[in-house]
């Protein structure tokens, strides 16, 4: 099928390009996996590391994508059609390929966590964390998980919203939705956060968070910083490209830059400020992992004042943040089918239901299926979630660092950016996606796909260190 000359529509506004950026970026990411990952990986210090990465890469390879969107015009598929109709070779279409690919698969499954937010939602307006201990809890999340019906209602719910969402287009859909869910997401998130430093322990909350232990660096925090702040900026999602197709010429990369990666720390700095407070009120432990959400949480939400209140905004604050990451998915694929001349509707729909139906196979793993482990003994579930999040995007990060860096045209990028060649500006742009960045995101991969590097990344720094 051969692409037609389709002219995508534009953002109505620079806000409401940055609130739909800031919502692809911002998900369960900064409210879900941000915390325990600091929780794990001693605090402070991880932070001050984190905010370090997103300031020597993250911003320059938010630039990046941004640019070769508004520089291809059409979605990431078409973009890197038209790097190779400019001379660049064919091996760089790879990047347009796995830039649909990668939201697609990953909204699949990122569907179904969505859903236990919604599920949450209800228990905690009906009061269901009232006086439940460790084990109830536990048993409650398991009860949710283990019925695929219920799974299966909530992927559906969540999946159709985010269908419909689409369908209405980039003006009347995906800006109606992103202007509404991401002030209150931030308006949310604020309340929440205040109310937790008043009631809870704020002292050490703070302490935790801000006041770094460099004793407890080692090389496993320095890299799981880096991988938490490459991608937890939508980074290799393909969502960037193709909302920097919508881009008016006139929006700043740089500050827009700069924005989405402020608002999408602020948001996760935010959450560690929501829920720290409350873990060390009720003595949980601040590395619990993924189950402090779902499991633990819930425990203190029925034990602390206004804890109704308290929950029921935790998990709609949850909801929103997985439903405009989900937007961002699907929207990809669908620019995709539109360069094609096709219906956004009909093409919506189609990808949509294709996506949820993968999902509702996935969601057995977690109880028909669970017995299930074709690799490694990962279900269905976690071979996605590996997949995906282990392999293809970082790898699709790196690709499009090496694009960008090293055969994209430096007038291209310039132009896109607002640099002058010869501008330090520009130099310190060039030298983060030419070098460091594809240096860092090697790492990340070999550490996620071939091994662990951590003992001997330890061994060297002890050596250096003496």
């Amino acid at each position: 099928m051969s692409e037609t000359q389709v002219t995508h529509v534009k953002w109505s506004s620079r806000s409401a390009f940055l609130l739909a950026s800031i919502g692809a970026a911002v998900g369960l990411g900064n409210l879900w996996r941000f915390p325990y990952i600091a929780g794990e990986n001693g605090g402070g210090a991880f932070v001050l590391i984190y905010i370090g990465f997103v300031l020597m890469l993250g911003i320059p390879l938010i630039m990046s994508e941004l640019a070769l969107g508004r520089a291809g015009k059409k979605s990431a598929i078409g973009t890197m059609a038209e790097m190779v109709r400019r001379g660049h070779h064919p091996f760089w279409k790879i990047v347009g390929w796995l830039s649909i690919l990668v939201p697609l698969m990953g909204l699949t499954y990122y569907s179904i966590v969505a859903g236990w937010s919604l599920d949450y939602i209800i228990k905690a307006i009906t009061g269901s964390f009232t006086d439940i201990d460790g084990s109830a809890s536990g048993a409650m999340f398991g009860e949710l998980t283990g019925s695929w019906p219920r799974l299966t209602l909530w992927h559906t719910i969540h999946m159709i919203a985010v269908i419909v969402i689409i369908s209405l287009g980039v003006k009347n859909g995906l800006e109606s939705a992103v202007k509404i869910m991401m002030p209150g997401l931030f308006i949310i998130l604020a309340f929440l956060s205040a109310y937790a430093m008043f009631t809870g322990e704020a002292s050490k909350a703070l302490s935790f968070l801000f006041n770094p232990d460099f004793s407890k660096i080692t090389a496993h925090t320095v890299l799981v910083a880096l991988g938490q702040a490459l991608f937890s900026l939508a980074i290799g999602v393909g969502a960037l490209i193709t909302y920097g197709a919508y881009l008016p010429e006139k929006i700043s990369l740089p500050k827009s830059a700069g924005l989405i990666a402020l608002a999408d720390t602020i948001v996760a700095v935010l959450a560690g400020l929501m829920i720290f407070p409350i873990v060390f009120q009720y003595n949980l432990t601040p590395g619990e992992g993924p189950g402090l959400i779902f499991a633990t949480l819930p425990i203190a939400f029925g034990q602390m004042p206004g804890g109704v209140i308290f929950g029921t905004l935790f998990f709609i604050l949850l909801a929103f943040a997985a439903f405009s990451s989900a937007l961002a998915m699907l929207e990809p694929v669908i620019a995709w089918f539109e360069d094609m001349g096709m219906s956004r509707r009909t093409t919506s729909w189609g990808a949509g239901i294709g996506a949820w139906a993968v999902g509702v196979v996935i969601l057995l793993s977690f109880n028909v299926l669970s017995d299930f482990t074709p690799i490694a003994d990962k279900n269905l579930f976690g071979l996605m979630d590996f997949t995906v999040a282990n392999i293809m995007l970082p790898v699709n990060a790196l690709m499009l660092a090496l694009f960008v860096g090293w055969s994209m045209s430096p007038d291209t990028l310039c132009e896109q950016v607002g640099f002058h060649r010869d501008s330090r500006e520009f130099a310190l742009l060039k030298t983060s996606v030419k070098y460091i960045a594809p240096v860092c995101i090697s790492i990340v991969v070999y550490m996620m796909i071939i091994g662990n590097p951590v003992e001997h990344l330890n061994n060297l720094l002890t050596l250096i260190t003496g």
